[in-house]
């Protein structure tokens, strides 16, 4: 698994160091077994999960521009990703996961443990979260990956990056078109596209990379409630 990810990453011009490929092993080796007890991924072979979680993760690294030390909420973290495994390549990065459901967290609770990684860790739904003060208007960048489709996504993540910063969404083949479909939504919430980038993994697999500028602060309504994000998306 390890020797994949590394060669993979180095024609990406990316060097992992011994203590980063230690990480990436402990991550699969985690991943794995608590994927026996819960439902974390249907990837489990470790080629796949070199290229399709953790390659396909660090693309957000290849195709967006984080400045050091940038504070980054992944909203819908899941097994955490995209966040982790950028987090291990990026360790300068201030991280946060969000997810709603507490047995995930505890599995990347027990992920930041072993892999003496510092991040805050929030149960909260994604619209809870991005009505709390606390949290709204506070983040240079959040990301997200396989969570929602792009109209329902820009109001959940937009409301937590500030004026500046970016929401950058990780997309299958069909990205372009949701984000044409969610053109509404991005200029209600206050942001403008800066980029699309479209690629392939090196299995040929698809992917579109859709960051979207906040030039101005989210309007106070969104994000609606939960019910109402889903049955009437912007």
């Amino acid at each position: 698994m390890i020797n994949t990810l590394t060669d993979l990453l180095q024609e990406k011009n990316i060097l992992l160091t011994d203590i980063q490929k230690n990480q990436f092993q402990r991550y699969f080796e985690l991943l794995i077994e608590w994927n026996e007890k819960m439902n974390l991924t249907a990837i489990t072979d470790p080629q796949e999960v070199a290229l399709k979680h953790f390659y396909d993760s660090a693309t957000l690294l290849m195709y967006a521009d984080l400045p050091k030390n940038s504070s980054v909420i992944d909203v819908g973290t899941g097994a955490g990703f995209p966040s982790v495994p950028i987090r291990i390549i990026r360790p300068d990065i201030r991280l946060t996961l969000l997810d709603s459901l507490n047995k995930r967290l505890g599995f990347l609770r027990e992920v930041c443990t072993q892999l003496d990684i510092d991040a805050e860790l929030i149960h909260r739904r994604a619209e809870d979260g991005g009505r709390d003060t606390a949290l709204r208007d506070s983040f240079d960048f959040a990301v997200s990956r396989a969570v929602a489709n792009m109209n329902t996504l820009c109001e959940y993540c937009m409301p937590y990056v500030k004026t500046g910063g970016s929401f950058i969404a990780m997309k299958g083949k069909n990205g372009r078109s949701e984000y044409e479909n969610a053109l509404t939504a991005v200029n209600l919430l206050g942001g403008k596209l800066k980029n699309i980038s479209e690629f392939t993994l090196p299995n040929g697999d698809e992917r579109v990379i859709i960051e979207i500028r906040k030039l101005r602060s989210t309007p106070k309504q969104y994000p609606r409630q939960g019910a109402k994000i889903k049955n009437s998306p912007l």
